[in-house]
């Protein structure tokens, strides 16, 4: 056998990140991160976040799935990569001139949090099926990812009630500044060729809007913008749901870098993952 990489297909998240709604996921995830201002700030000083946004999206999702189903020494690679980056990388506080690196724990960690968060509060509210024990184990195997990125594994929420004491503790810092206000615009509005502008406002924003509206009621606040009541942001993510599952899967996972395929000729078809071999 192939190697089975850091979490295996023995775990939760190798059966979840399988999933076509970790797309709008990751949307909500990057709602959330621009609202702790330190942490936003180092993004948008040192990227041209508008013009390379996409790219952006796309070497996120790369590490994610690297992480995830590529082999060990590829996931311990893509972790050096990034802490080799953030090493280098540093922002300067407006108001007060300090300059600090964009890989402070405090940071990394909200980055972390967001993104955990964001994968598992969408995927089961649009119909994954995890008990909360598995929810559990999937907050506690992102150890790893934590630790790839620079963090102390033993400081990283292990459960979904560590995860949402770290928000509470959390909510008296967060904010919809300038920065994140420029998120929320690109993300409502990404530049595009004036050929895909009716796709944009016929696809990208009902994945936006539906993204933003799965946010908790403090980031709504923040940001100023109302949601639809719970119960229809859950019917639209069940909807979602439904419609993007019934997409052939191995149609999906043919879309670049193809890890999901890499990693089942690796390990062969066993390895497929599934939503009924969570563990």
């Amino acid at each position: 056998m192939g190697d089975p990489g850091l979490f295996t297909p023995r775990s939760v998240t190798w059966q979840m990140h399988g999933d076509p709604m970790m797309w709008v996921a990751g949307i909500r995830a990057l709602y959330l991160q621009a609202l702790l201002p330190r942490a936003v700030r180092g993004v948008l000083q040192n990227s041209d976040f508008r013009r390379d946004a996409w790219g952006r999206l796309r070497r996120t999702a790369d590490f994610v799935g690297t992480t995830t189903y590529g082999t060990a020494e590829a996931a311990e690679r893509a972790g050096a990569r990034v802490r080799g980056i953030h090493r280098m990388l540093g922002a300067t506080d407006p108001a007060s001139g300090e300059r600090y690196g964009v890989d402070e724990p405090g940071l990394l960690l909200w980055v972390h949090c967001a993104e955990i968060d964001s994968y598992l509060h969408v995927l089961r509210r649009s119909g994954f099926p995890l008990t909360d024990a598995q929810a559990d184990r999937y907050v506690a195997e992102h150890r790893v990812s934590a630790r790839l990125v620079g963090l102390d594994p033993e400081r990283v929420p292990a459960s979904r009630a560590d995860l949402a004491a770290y928000f509470e503790e959390t909510r008296p810092r967060l904010a919809a500044g300038p920065e994140a206000r420029e998120v929320d615009d690109f993300l409502r509005r990404p530049p595009a060729h004036p050929l895909l502008v009716p796709a944009r406002e016929l696809l990208w924003r009902r994945v936006a809007g539906l993204a933003y509206a799965a946010l908790p009621p403090y980031a709504h606040e923040l940001y100023g913008r109302p949601a639809p009541a719970p119960a229809v942001v859950t019917r639209r993510l069940r909807t979602t749901g439904a419609v993007l599952r019934r997409i052939p899967a191995r149609l999906r996972w043919q879309l670049p870098p193809k890890h999901i395929l890499r990693a089942m000729d690796r390990l062969g078809p066993a390895a497929r993952p599934a939503p009924h071999k969570v563990p």
